[in-house]
């Protein structure tokens, strides 16, 4: 099923790892998706879609552990033999990735030097590294950066307003899920042509980690993430957005460190935080009714969103499309319905049958702003690269 010129790409979130098998082609067609789940915690589960498939409990302690369950799943499947080139999502590219890069040594130590910007990320991208040059040393690699999609935003939008000198040490604003964004943009393309994806168009990825993105003209012109994962709307575990005299305060009322505040901003915070019991907007539409405490948290997501998307309307100077994707934006029907409500002064009119069924297009006729469900698909974004970057050992042989 797999051939001498396979792909493989390998997905990393703090506690999943997620991997898929391709063949090569335009485009690359995909043969086999799997995952690591609940990486660190108790119940980790290991998961293939495809043959074999597998669903079972594993011991997954760290993300080496998991990988190290990647690697010995496709060796017992496949044979590394069948596979060309492995092609890693990268959190951060820092100023000087603005596009895959094959995977050298001086690459793993620039990786090492912007580990600092985003602590979450950045080691376990890393130890996956390493962990399959340690497996197949020969084996070419490919780093796909998520902060490639906005790395030429206009120069406005990139500015943290403290002083200048911090940016001699990489202080910028750099935006996230950009391997997500650049498919739902070729996708918006394939689906509604090329003058639509050139218009105005906001991109909300919503899922346990969530962001917004302006895009005109095919660009990204301004994100709702900035330095680190952790800005802009409020998410699963993180808070989004904070008045930074925040630090200063609970340093003062509770001894709080800044690696506590951290922890705290990251991991404690965001939905699970203010509805004292689930990150999950599932859990939490489910109890809304009898908890206000989950009701208020749905409440506040979506008043976020709501916001982001009229302040980059206003900085795009209107709204031709907007684009839902991620777990949230692409299978809950309530939260696009709450989001989208009252905004018909950006031309936005859903269909309720239409959201309901979670349909490709969910505006009404009659909307001025077409408003879509794109399903993302990181991997295949990450697998073209890949083959761009190592081409096909068999093209040109006779």
């Amino acid at each position: 099923m797999v051939t001498p010129t396979a792909l493989l790409t390998i997905n990393s979130g703090s506690s999943s790892l997620k991997f898929a098998l391709f063949h090569r082609g335009d485009p690359p067609e995909r043969v086999l998706t799997g995952r690591v789940e609940r990486i660190g915690l108790p119940e980790a589960r290991w998961v293939v879609q495809g043959r074999p498939e597998e669903d079972r409990p594993v011991e997954a302690a760290d993300h080496r552990a998991a990988v190290r369950l990647v690697i010995d799943g496709i060796e017992r499947a496949f044979g590394f033999s069948s596979i060309a080139v492995v092609g890693f999502r990268v959190v951060h590219g820092g100023n000087r990735y603005s596009q895959p890069e094959r995977v050298t040594s001086d690459l793993v130590d620039e990786l090492r030097r912007l580990g600092p910007c985003d602590p979450d990320h950045m080691p376990a991208a890393i130890d996956l590294i390493e962990a399959f040059r340690e497996h197949r040393p020969d084996l070419p690699q490919v780093a796909c950066f998520d902060t490639a999609f906005h790395h030429d935003m206009p120069r406005v939008a990139q500015i943290v307003a403290i002083p200048r000198r911090f940016e001699a040490l990489g202080v910028r604003r750099y935006g996230f899920h950009g391997l997500s964004y650049t498919f739902m943009m070729e996708e918006l393309s394939r689906v509604a042509g090329p003058d639509e994806a050139l218009g105005r168009v906001i991109l909300a990825h919503l899922g346990s980690g969530a962001s917004l993105a302006a895009v005109q003209g095919g660009r990204s012109i301004d994100t709702s993430m900035g330095f680190t994962p952790a800005s802009g709307l409020v998410m699963g575990t993180r808070s989004g957005d904070l008045d930074p005299g925040l630090v200063r305060f609970l340093s003062n009322a509770e001894g709080m460190t800044a690696e506590r505040f951290d922890d705290l901003a990251n991991h404690k915070s965001g939905l699970l935080g203010v509805s004292e019991t689930s990150p999950d907007v599932r859990d939490l539409l489910a109890r809304s009714e009898s908890d206000p405490r989950a009701a208020e948290a749905i409440d506040l997501f979506c008043y976020q969103a709501k916001k982001g998307i009229g302040a980059f309307a206003a900085a795009l100077g209107g709204l031709d499309s907007l684009v839902f994707a991620g777990g949230i934006g692409e299978n809950s029907p309530e939260i696009r319905r709450r989001i989208c409500d009252g905004m018909g002064h950006l031309g936005i009119e859903i269909d309720a049958g239409l959201n309901e069924s979670s349909s490709p297009l969910i505006s009404t006729g009659s909307s001025r702003t077409k408003v879509r469900i794109i399903r993302t698909d990181e991997e295949v974004v990450i697998a073209k690269a890949a083959a761009r970057l190592v081409p096909n050992p068999q093209e040109g042989v006779a």
